[in-house]
Protein backbone atom coordinates (compact mmCIF):
# COMPACT_ATOMS: atom_id res chain seq x y z
CA UNK A 1 0.00 0.00 0.00
CA UNK A 2 2.55 2.32 -0.69
CA UNK A 3 2.43 5.04 -3.22
CA UNK A 4 -0.14 5.97 -5.77
CA UNK A 5 -1.14 2.43 -6.64
CA UNK A 6 -0.49 1.54 -3.19
CA UNK A 7 -3.39 3.01 -1.76
CA UNK A 8 -5.30 3.74 -4.93
CA UNK A 9 -5.85 0.03 -5.88
CA UNK A 10 -6.78 -0.81 -1.90
CA UNK A 11 -9.24 1.97 -1.94
CA UNK A 12 -11.05 1.06 -4.62
CA UNK A 13 -11.32 -2.41 -3.20
CA UNK A 14 -12.25 -1.61 -0.31
CA UNK A 15 -14.77 0.88 -1.70
CA UNK A 16 -16.88 -1.77 -3.99
CA UNK A 17 -17.06 -4.30 -1.34
CA UNK A 18 -18.81 -2.34 0.52
CA UNK A 19 -20.75 -1.30 -2.37
CA UNK A 20 -21.64 -5.12 -2.59
CA UNK A 21 -22.82 -5.43 1.14
CA UNK A 22 -24.91 -2.15 0.63
CA UNK A 23 -26.86 -4.17 -1.88
CA UNK A 24 -27.26 -7.00 0.32
CA UNK A 25 -28.41 -4.97 2.39
CA UNK A 26 -30.46 -3.06 1.29
CA UNK A 27 -31.93 -6.11 -0.81
CA UNK A 28 -32.32 -7.88 2.93
CA UNK A 29 -34.70 -4.83 4.59
CA UNK A 30 -36.27 -4.10 1.22
CA UNK A 31 -37.91 -8.00 0.86
CA UNK A 32 -37.97 -8.65 4.75
CA UNK A 33 -34.83 -10.96 4.78
CA UNK A 34 -33.71 -12.94 8.03
CA UNK A 35 -29.98 -13.14 6.85
CA UNK A 36 -28.15 -11.24 4.93
CA UNK A 37 -26.51 -14.03 2.94
CA UNK A 38 -28.96 -16.20 0.97
CA UNK A 39 -28.46 -19.86 1.51
CA UNK A 40 -26.60 -21.64 -1.25
CA UNK A 41 -28.83 -22.04 -3.96
CA UNK A 42 -29.46 -25.96 -5.51
CA UNK A 43 -27.30 -26.90 -8.83
CA UNK A 44 -28.52 -27.61 -12.17
CA UNK A 45 -28.02 -29.22 -15.18
CA UNK A 46 -26.30 -27.65 -17.77
CA UNK A 47 -22.92 -25.61 -18.41
CA UNK A 48 -24.50 -22.28 -18.40
CA UNK A 49 -26.80 -22.87 -15.15
CA UNK A 50 -23.83 -23.84 -13.19
CA UNK A 51 -22.03 -20.41 -14.20
CA UNK A 52 -25.02 -18.41 -13.09
CA UNK A 53 -25.14 -20.29 -9.71
CA UNK A 54 -21.78 -19.15 -8.69
CA UNK A 55 -21.05 -17.14 -6.02
CA UNK A 56 -17.98 -14.71 -7.58
CA UNK A 57 -17.35 -12.73 -4.21
CA UNK A 58 -14.67 -15.05 -3.22
CA UNK A 59 -13.12 -15.27 -6.33
CA UNK A 60 -12.99 -11.59 -7.00
CA UNK A 61 -11.27 -10.92 -3.15
CA UNK A 62 -8.76 -13.56 -4.71
CA UNK A 63 -8.22 -12.10 -8.08
CA UNK A 64 -7.68 -8.45 -6.55
CA UNK A 65 -5.16 -9.82 -3.86
CA UNK A 66 -2.99 -11.44 -6.47
CA UNK A 67 -3.05 -8.08 -8.27
CA UNK A 68 -2.42 -5.99 -5.12
CA UNK A 69 0.62 -8.46 -4.64
CA UNK A 70 1.91 -8.17 -8.03
CA UNK A 71 1.95 -4.46 -7.81
CA UNK A 72 3.53 -4.71 -4.42
CA UNK A 73 6.34 -6.72 -5.89
CA UNK A 74 6.86 -4.49 -8.92
CA UNK A 75 7.23 -1.58 -6.68
CA UNK A 76 10.26 -2.91 -4.55
CA UNK A 77 13.83 -2.35 -6.63
CA UNK A 78 15.93 -5.05 -5.32
CA UNK A 79 15.58 -8.64 -4.19
CA UNK A 80 12.77 -9.30 -1.73
CA UNK A 81 14.06 -10.59 1.56
CA UNK A 82 12.57 -10.61 4.95
CA UNK A 83 16.37 -10.64 6.44
CA UNK A 84 19.61 -9.53 5.04
CA UNK A 85 23.31 -9.99 6.23
CA UNK A 86 25.11 -6.91 6.30
CA UNK A 87 28.72 -6.22 7.99
CA UNK A 88 28.02 -9.58 10.10
CA UNK A 89 24.62 -8.43 10.97
CA UNK A 90 21.53 -9.89 10.22
CA UNK A 91 18.53 -6.64 9.89
CA UNK A 92 14.57 -7.20 9.26
CA UNK A 93 14.29 -4.93 5.50
CA UNK A 94 11.57 -3.88 3.95
CA UNK A 95 9.21 -3.30 6.81
CA UNK A 96 6.38 -1.75 5.37
CA UNK A 97 5.97 -3.71 2.16
CA UNK A 98 5.97 -6.94 4.45
CA UNK A 99 2.83 -5.36 6.40
CA UNK A 100 1.40 -4.57 3.31
CA UNK A 101 1.48 -8.73 1.92
CA UNK A 102 0.75 -9.71 5.53
CA UNK A 103 -2.57 -7.81 5.76
CA UNK A 104 -2.97 -8.99 1.63
CA UNK A 105 -2.67 -12.77 3.23
CA UNK A 106 -5.85 -11.74 5.16
CA UNK A 107 -7.81 -11.02 1.95
CA UNK A 108 -6.31 -14.29 0.36
CA UNK A 109 -7.57 -16.18 3.12
CA UNK A 110 -11.39 -14.32 3.23
CA UNK A 111 -11.62 -15.39 -0.64
CA UNK A 112 -10.68 -18.72 -0.14
CA UNK A 113 -13.02 -19.28 2.68
CA UNK A 114 -15.76 -17.31 0.85
CA UNK A 115 -15.23 -19.74 -2.46
CA UNK A 116 -15.13 -23.06 -0.35
CA UNK A 117 -18.26 -21.84 1.93
CA UNK A 118 -20.42 -20.31 -0.57
CA UNK A 119 -19.69 -22.95 -3.93
CA UNK A 120 -18.67 -25.98 -2.07
CA UNK A 121 -19.80 -27.06 1.20
CA UNK A 122 -23.52 -28.47 1.48
CA UNK A 123 -24.46 -25.92 3.17
CA UNK A 124 -22.81 -21.98 3.27
CA UNK A 125 -21.60 -21.20 6.21
CA UNK A 126 -21.85 -18.01 6.70
CA UNK A 127 -20.33 -17.10 10.52
CA UNK A 128 -17.26 -19.09 9.60
CA UNK A 129 -17.05 -16.00 6.42
CA UNK A 130 -17.20 -13.18 9.09
CA UNK A 131 -14.78 -14.64 11.43
CA UNK A 132 -12.06 -15.19 8.80
CA UNK A 133 -13.35 -11.23 7.44
CA UNK A 134 -13.07 -9.87 11.56
CA UNK A 135 -9.93 -11.79 11.53
CA UNK A 136 -8.53 -10.15 8.88
CA UNK A 137 -9.23 -6.39 10.36
CA UNK A 138 -8.08 -7.10 13.58
CA UNK A 139 -4.92 -8.08 11.61
CA UNK A 140 -4.97 -4.62 9.60
CA UNK A 141 -5.58 -2.34 12.62
CA UNK A 142 -1.69 -3.16 14.89
CA UNK A 143 -0.26 -2.96 11.09
CA UNK A 144 -1.68 0.12 10.89
CA UNK A 145 -0.35 1.32 14.01
CA UNK A 146 2.53 0.93 13.27
CA UNK A 147 2.73 1.80 9.75
CA UNK A 148 2.25 5.37 11.13
CA UNK A 149 5.83 5.83 13.22
CA UNK A 150 7.43 7.15 10.99
CA UNK A 151 5.07 9.42 9.14
CA UNK A 152 3.87 13.32 9.85
CA UNK A 153 1.91 15.86 9.26
CA UNK A 154 -0.90 15.94 6.17
CA UNK A 155 0.20 12.33 5.55
CA UNK A 156 -0.05 11.54 9.55
CA UNK A 157 -3.34 13.09 9.85
CA UNK A 158 -5.10 10.75 7.03
CA UNK A 159 -3.90 7.53 8.14
CA UNK A 160 -5.14 8.75 11.88
CA UNK A 161 -8.59 9.14 10.52
CA UNK A 162 -8.49 5.87 8.08
CA UNK A 163 -7.47 4.16 11.55
CA UNK A 164 -10.11 5.47 13.28
CA UNK A 165 -13.02 4.23 10.51
CA UNK A 166 -11.16 0.75 10.51
CA UNK A 167 -11.52 0.98 14.34
CA UNK A 168 -15.20 1.06 14.15
CA UNK A 169 -15.50 -1.66 11.53
CA UNK A 170 -13.51 -3.90 13.58
CA UNK A 171 -15.87 -3.49 16.45
CA UNK A 172 -18.86 -3.74 13.79
CA UNK A 173 -17.60 -7.20 12.62
CA UNK A 174 -16.81 -8.73 16.31
CA UNK A 175 -19.88 -7.37 17.39
CA UNK A 176 -21.63 -9.14 13.77
CA UNK A 177 -20.29 -12.31 14.98
CA UNK A 178 -22.67 -12.70 18.33
CA UNK A 179 -25.56 -11.17 16.52
CA UNK A 180 -25.44 -12.07 12.90
CA UNK A 181 -28.83 -11.36 11.72
CA UNK A 182 -29.00 -6.89 13.15
CA UNK A 183 -29.85 -4.99 10.08
CA UNK A 184 -28.20 -1.90 11.98
CA UNK A 185 -24.33 -3.99 11.53
CA UNK A 186 -25.10 -4.87 8.06
CA UNK A 187 -25.57 -1.05 7.58
CA UNK A 188 -22.57 0.13 9.22
CA UNK A 189 -19.80 -2.62 7.68
CA UNK A 190 -21.03 -1.41 4.31
CA UNK A 191 -20.73 1.93 5.04
CA UNK A 192 -17.16 2.00 6.90
CA UNK A 193 -16.62 -0.38 4.20
CA UNK A 194 -17.26 2.63 1.73
CA UNK A 195 -15.94 5.46 3.98
CA UNK A 196 -12.28 3.53 3.84
CA UNK A 197 -12.59 3.11 0.48
CA UNK A 198 -13.03 6.29 -0.72
CA UNK A 199 -10.47 7.69 1.65
CA UNK A 200 -7.79 5.65 0.92
CA UNK A 201 -8.25 6.41 -2.72
CA UNK A 202 -8.24 10.41 -1.71
CA UNK A 203 -5.23 9.43 0.59
CA UNK A 204 -3.74 8.39 -2.62
CA UNK A 205 -4.20 11.84 -4.41
CA UNK A 206 -3.34 13.52 -1.53
CA UNK A 207 0.29 12.60 -0.61
CA UNK A 208 1.27 11.29 -4.25
CA UNK A 209 -0.99 13.40 -6.78
CA UNK A 210 -2.41 16.45 -5.52
CA UNK A 211 -5.08 18.00 -7.58
CA UNK A 212 -4.09 21.16 -7.18
CA UNK A 213 -0.27 20.45 -8.68
CA UNK A 214 0.94 21.65 -5.19
CA UNK A 215 2.47 19.30 -2.34
CA UNK A 216 0.17 19.87 0.85
CA UNK A 217 2.57 21.52 3.83
CA UNK A 218 3.11 19.27 7.01
CA UNK A 219 3.78 22.53 8.83
CA UNK A 220 0.36 23.90 7.97
CA UNK A 221 -2.51 23.74 10.30
CA UNK A 222 -4.72 24.77 7.60
CA UNK A 223 -4.01 22.20 5.36
CA UNK A 224 -4.33 19.15 8.16
CA UNK A 225 -7.49 20.90 8.98
CA UNK A 226 -8.79 20.45 5.68
CA UNK A 227 -7.53 17.56 5.75
CA UNK A 228 -10.16 16.66 8.37
CA UNK A 229 -12.71 18.47 6.38
CA UNK A 230 -12.25 16.37 3.61
CA UNK A 231 -12.56 13.36 6.02
CA UNK A 232 -16.00 14.65 6.72
CA UNK A 233 -17.36 15.09 3.23
CA UNK A 234 -16.44 11.04 2.80
CA UNK A 235 -18.50 10.26 5.41
CA UNK A 236 -21.71 12.56 4.08
CA UNK A 237 -20.85 10.97 0.60
CA UNK A 238 -20.97 7.58 1.81
CA UNK A 239 -24.05 8.25 3.62
CA UNK A 240 -26.03 9.77 0.72
CA UNK A 241 -25.01 6.77 -1.50
CA UNK A 242 -26.18 4.53 0.61
CA UNK A 243 -29.54 6.70 0.84
CA UNK A 244 -29.76 6.19 -2.78
CA UNK A 245 -28.75 2.53 -3.14
CA UNK A 246 -31.76 2.22 -0.65
CA UNK A 247 -33.98 4.09 -2.77
CA UNK A 248 -32.71 2.32 -5.86
CA UNK A 249 -33.37 -1.27 -4.24
CA UNK A 250 -37.34 -0.25 -3.09
CA UNK A 251 -37.58 0.74 -6.70
CA UNK A 252 -36.00 -2.16 -8.04
CA UNK A 253 -37.63 -5.23 -6.04
CA UNK A 254 -41.36 -3.16 -5.18
CA UNK A 255 -42.32 -2.38 -8.60
CA UNK A 256 -39.26 -2.86 -11.51
CA UNK A 257 -38.31 -6.68 -10.58
CA UNK A 258 -42.16 -7.62 -9.44
CA UNK A 259 -43.33 -6.42 -12.89
CA UNK A 260 -41.13 -8.04 -14.89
Amino acid sequence: MGGFEGHLFPGLSFFFYGLYHARLVSRALVCNALVQYPPRRPWKNGRWARLRQIYYVGLVKILSTCILVAQELHSIPTQFVLITKIYHRRDFVYPKPWQHLTFYMTIFMSGCVDVVSQNLLPQRCAALEQSVQALGIFTILPLMLSHMKDIEGVELQSHILFTQAMFLLMLVVIAELWAPNMPLLWMMKAFLYMIMGSWLIQIAFTVYKPISGYEWRDDDENDIAFVTTFFCWHVVFSAILMIWIYGFSILWYCYIFVNA
